[in-house]
């Protein structure tokens, strides 16, 4: 057994409470329930005042009553003081902030975009006004493809699930008046994912904002596309060059940026199961990780800029459960297994986003609940950043009205509920612990298993992820026809009158017409020689081995600043790259 209770408290409050608290005060002097109870900081077996409160309590058990163990050292048995600590301290079980939320919110950034640029620029500046905290932008699926809107293959997407960006003409517009020196802007796109932050960065530096200030999150997440969402283009491995060249980039020269979202929520989406979708990021993440560092990165370079994305689905307490069990793992790996000595490095910070799969078009207010219980699981799982599903995403792009409703839940959370008056209200929970724990011990069991594959990509090539997904999905699917499972409105609780009454959001033929015109204004007046010759450089290093010498990014920027259309760069990688042609399972 390690140190008592009473001696880990103490060494936390006189060295990382007392350290946070200088660097930023909380956000109110006193915390208290409506009935002018005070809450504490935090709570720990001290505060029940019981005889064993000092001890640490007894080594916990797994359900086959074996000790719980993971490899060997320090961790090869659990010990509660040590494994579930304090918030702000390692393993972060409890989180990775000492003071939780009563320091800082988490930022409410809700993911919005459709039509043309100018549609999502007027979402953004409501949302901003109604008090969103930071962007996260959305793209149509000819963008996720990277295919211009008038391209063949687009034929009908224009604008649907996202806003149409073909080149910097559109980002300008879709970024104007933004403040981007005060919020934070994240972008769901993966494939392309390099050519729309160049576009980004370019748009924004010719706004007077150096790229050095800017702050936001690239999905840039290639091996998900693989597994779940199949929203990829080029084959794994020059996918991976790209992702590397970003994160190698932004280490460079855009410290405040994270390159990358290693994200868990398409996989969930997909029909995996809560550990699955742990399982399956965190070893897309040691891909990312172990190729930066054969591009010469230092792990204490790049690491502390990584983040993650998770879904928030309905079993409440194994989603709380995943995201307590997501920080010790990834800790664990940072520590033990690439050597990292930077604590910032060791954090696993994540967006959360509520579960699109789980709403319903039948019944779809129904899914302002479902919504609400999935943030406040997301909230209690100590998540960095939030977006709440709108209750009509079944039928359509939400509507400005569903939208606002979805941003007023997180602040009902926030401001009404209680639960950020102390941090990691559950920790200490003998079922969240056990539950905490089992999690840990699956998601290991799945690790050591892609190990023998090699590692993320080689488990792809088998498609070992991909079956193991579509064999949980199945499984979960027959369980709603055999209604073992009930979904409130489907399979239960039904009603076969109703009728739909919700207004929905509709894309206009006008801004496509006012989309494809800007297109076409701005291929007759850029400049064709800087057209050219910013696509020969950039053909020129894509078809060199991946490199410090041979990075894209800096030709990326050149061909927007040029006026390049996504279409037109993606063109050129496609003729270098190739384009992947999944396998047919077997």
């Amino acid at each position: 057994m390690t140190d008592s209770w009473r001696e880990r408290e103490a060494r936390w409050r006189d060295g990382t409470l007392e350290a946070a608290t200088r660097r930023g005060p909380e956000r109110r002097t006193r915390f208290s329930t409506i009935s002018d109870q005070e809450i504490a900081r935090l709570y720990t077996p001290l505060d029940l005042d019981s005889p064993d409160a000092g001890g640490g309590g007894p080594t916990a058990v797994d359900h086959l009553g074996d000790p719980l163990r993971k490899r060997d050292g320090p961790w090869a048995e659990f010990d509660p003081v040590r494994d579930i600590g304090y918030p702000g301290e390692a393993p972060f079980t409890r989180g990775i902030h000492p003071t939780g939320y009563r320091t800082r919110l988490w930022t409410m950034r809700m993911f919005a975009g459709f039509g043309a640029a100018e549609d999502t620029n007027e979402r953004f500046r409501q949302l901003l006004d109604a008090g969103q905290t930071g962007l996260s932008i959305a793209y149509d699926m000819p963008t996720l493809y990277g295919y211009d809107t008038d391209d063949p293959e687009a034929e009908g997407e224009f604008g649907t699930c996202g806003v149409a960006v073909c080149s910097l003409a559109d980002m300008e517009v879709l970024l104007d008046g933004l403040p981007l020196d005060r919020i934070s802007t994240s972008m769901t796109i993966n494939s392309p994912a390099a050519p729309i932050w160049a576009m980004y960065i370019a748009a924004a530096e010719k706004r007077g904002f150096p790229r050095a200030m800017l702050e936001g999150t690239l999905q840039n997440d290639i091996l998900k596309e693989f597994v779940a969402q199949k929203e990829f283009l080029f084959p794994p491995e020059p996918s991976m060059r790209l992702v590397t060249d970003t994160i190698e980039f932004g280490t460079r020269e855009m410290p405040r940026w994270n390159t990358i979202s290693i994200s868990g929520y398409h996989i969930r989406e997909a029909g995996s199961t809560a550990v699955q979708e742990l399982a399956f990021t965190i070893a897309d993440g040691m891909a990312y990780v172990e190729e930066a560092l054969r591009r010469g990165l230092h792990v204490d370079e790049f690491a502390p800029r990584l983040s993650f994305f998770f879904n928030s689905h309905n079993d409440f307490f194994e989603e709380i459960a995943k995201f307590r069990a997501a920080r010790r793992i990834w800790y664990k790996l940072m520590t033990q297994r690439y050597r990292a000595e930077n604590e910032r490095s060791t954090w696993m910070r994540f967006h959360t986003q509520t579960a699109g799969v789980s709403l319903t078009a039948q019944q779809p207010l129904n899914n302002l609940t479902r919504v609400a219980v999935q943030a406040l699981a997301a909230v209690l799982g100590g998540t960095q950043s939030l977006h709440t599903d709108a209750y009509d995403e079944a039928w359509a792009v939400p509507s400005a009205e569903a939208a606002l409703l979805a941003l007023r839940q997180q602040q009902i959370i926030a401001a009404e509920s209680g639960v950020t008056n102390t941090v990691d209200p559950l920790g200490g929970s003998w079922f969240v612990e056990s539950l905490t724990n089992e999690t840990e011990r699956q998601v290991w069991r799945y690790l050591d298993e892609i190990d023998t594959f090699g590692g993320m990509v080689g488990a792809i090539r088998v498609g070992y992820p991909q079956k193991e997904i579509a064999d949980a999905a199945y499984r979960f699917q027959r369980e709603l026809d055999l209604s073992e499972r009930q979904i409130v409105g489907v399979n239960v609780y039904a009603d076969p009158e109703e009728q739909l009454s919700i207004p929905l959001l509709q894309v206009s033929e006008e801004s496509r017409r006012r989309h494809l015109a800007r297109l076409d204004r701005t291929r007759s007046e850029r400049d064709p020689d800087a057209v050219r010759a910013s696509l020969e450089r950039l053909r020129d290093l894509a078809a060199r081995p991946g490199s410090s010498e041979t990075n894209v990014m800096p030709a990326l920027i050149d061909c927007a600043l040029a006026y390049v259309t996504l279409g037109e760069m993606c063109g050129v990688l496609r003729t270098v790259f190739g384009e992947y042609r999944e396998p047919v399972a077997v």
